[in-house]
């Protein structure tokens, strides 16, 4: 496919749009916009980076959304789902860009969820060394949480997300209009990153529209990610709740993909992992019952589950926290305290069994 060439604008600006919310993510030379607002992907072709002549477009095929990135471009359709975010994904999309004739100045558009921006920015990341990329999320989850912050990678057998990069794109595109057809699933999936927001000062979501509850979410991301860009500190609190859903995920539980036969979908398992992390910092006494009580009422409030799917073995999940890429050599998690959502590591064994015990149906 092609489009009739236009002129770039500055990387990390995109040109006004009527009616559109901006965010700043704040990192120097590299600081770019979340854009937010009905009919935003619009802007795609002003935030090109100059010289670029090319484009690869990395969507799937079902998602429908057409983007114009203002220069001839070639779409590449990668599979759905988990499947999708592997080492083999990446060199497909690698070997599209290579024999499409992309260079180092031009640039990768993702159009999609998270699996998409995943894996589209770990390519852009590593082909030549690294090409400028453009995220446009498609869904909830990506527009308040996946696509912001530069983090991406693939999935290895042994767990998720261990083989990536720190490749922060040139701008980020959250057309609210895109979410109008999503599916229930897709909602909640979404739903569950919001709330874990509600955990990190995003209070009263609920009381916005739409665009404002994006806007919320990606601003406080935003700010997060300009004080810890690297995930060496203050960063690793956007992983609260993720503990146990990547855990859950690993074992075939819950999964990014809607066309997979698993119960749960990635939001709803942060929801479990929210209200477990709660429990487990209730153990360790960090908090009381009654901020145990609040985790449950926002992450149901929100229509998602407060307890564990039928089949969760305790071992398994606890072997596959124990490899999270968070950790420090021993069980580490993101808690809530007196001082909020933070660190903490070298955690027992048996207080995690038993912080899952506690959010077992039949307890």
């Amino acid at each position: 496919m092609s489009s009739p060439a236009a002129g770039a604008g500055q990387p990390g600006h995109a040109r006004d749009l009527p009616g559109a919310t901006r965010v700043r993510v704040e990192l120097a030379e590299r600081s770019y916009d979340v854009v937010v607002g009905p009919g935003v992907r619009a802007g795609v072709a002003s935030c090109l980076p100059p010289g670029a002549r090319r484009a690869t477009v990395v969507t799937q095929a079902g998602i429908g959304v057409e983007v114009d990135p203002g220069v001839p471009f070639e779409v590449v359709n990668i599979p759905d789902g988990e499947r999708a975010k592997s080492l083999a994904t990446v060199e497909e999309v690698c070997r599209a860009m290579a024999r499409g004739g992309m260079h180092r100045s031009d640039v990768v558009v993702a159009v999609g969820g998270g699996v998409v921006t995943d894996v589209a920015g770990y390519a852009a990341s590593s082909y030549h060394r690294g090409i400028a990329v453009i995220n446009v999320p498609t869904t909830l989850l990506g527009q308040v949480d996946a696509a912001i912050g530069g983090k991406t990678g693939v999935n290895l057998p042994e767990g998720k997300n261990l083989v990536g990069s720190i490749w922060q794109p040139l701008g980020v595109f959250c057309d609210t209009e895109t979410l109008a057809s999503l599916p229930a699933p897709e909602w909640r999936s979404g739903r569950g990153e919001m709330a874990k927001y509600a955990f990190l000062g995003v209070e009263d979501l609920d009381t916005l529209s739409l665009e404002e509850q994006v806007a919320r979410c990606a601003a406080c991301k935003a700010e997060v990610v300009s004080s810890d860009e690297r995930e060496g500190g203050r960063r690793m609190i956007l992983n609260y709740g993720h503990t146990l859903a990547h855990a859950l995920e690993a074992t075939g539980l819950a999964s990014e993909d809607a066309s997979s036969p698993a119960e749960l979908r990635h939001g709803e398992a942060v929801g479990i992992g929210l209200v477990f992390a709660a429990e487990l910092a209730r153990l360790l006494g960090r908090i009381g019952a009654p901020r145990v009580e609040r985790h449950r009422r926002v992450v149901a409030g929100y229509g998602l589950p407060v307890e564990l799917p039928p089949g969760a073995d305790s071992a398994t999940l606890v072997g596959f926290m124990a490899r999270d890429k968070k950790s420090a050599g021993g069980l580490s998690f993101m808690l809530d305290g007196e001082a909020g959502v933070e660190p903490v590591h070298d955690v027992g064994p048996d207080v995690v069994y038993a912080a899952i015990d506690a959010i077992r149906g039949e307890r």
